[in-house]
């Protein structure tokens, strides 16, 4: 693939890539925004590159990943080093379908990472059980394990959190 096209890859999933660098940080945006464009440069300069054994939308999300991971990987470090303040939570709404996506968020927390990828990948950005493993580095095996533990788990917290008697968020 030509840089020019993968530009043109990038320019066309960027809304998608950006959603999920979005769901590798925590929803926090500044960590997105670095994230996304690291992940960026390095498929323009080189430093991951396009073979062709999936989809461009696959490897794209394969490279935000692993950016995100190294990401929080030096922030760990530096907290530990610099024992820097955690951010604020951002202010809640109280509105149906706030209390609906802050309960989904919640729940989907509490699943454990990979659950949670392969179910934001297949469910939030339209990939098949088998690219959301391809993206992961995982084998179709594993995230099809994952997506059905994870659907279980995550309905099941759901149900949880919303049952009569209980407030939801």
């Amino acid at each position: 693939m030509t840089p020019q096209e993968s530009r043109a890859e990038i320019e066309r999933l960027h809304a998608a890539a950006f959603a999920w660098a979005m769901a590798c940080c925590g929803r926090d945006r500044e960590r997105a925004e670095d994230v996304l464009q690291t992940s960026y440069l390095k498929i323009l300069d080189g430093r991951a590159r396009f073979e062709g054994r999936s989809t461009f939308k696959t490897f794209l999300f394969g490279v935000v990943r692993r950016t995100a991971a190294e990401e929080r990987r030096r922030t760990a470090l530096a907290r530990l080093f610099h024992r820097r303040a955690e951010p604020a939570a951002p202010p809640v709404r109280d509105d149906a379908a706030s209390v609906e996506r802050l309960t989904l968020r919640r729940a989907l927390a509490r699943l454990p990472r990979r659950q949670r990828e392969v179910l934001e990948l297949v469910f939030s950005f339209g990939m098949t059980v088998r690219e959301a493993a391809e993206a992961l580095a995982i084998s179709p095996g594993s995230a099809s394990v994952h997506y059905d533990r994870g659907k279980k788990r995550l309905a099941a917290l759901i149900a949880e959190r919303t049952a009569p008697g209980r407030s939801a968020p």
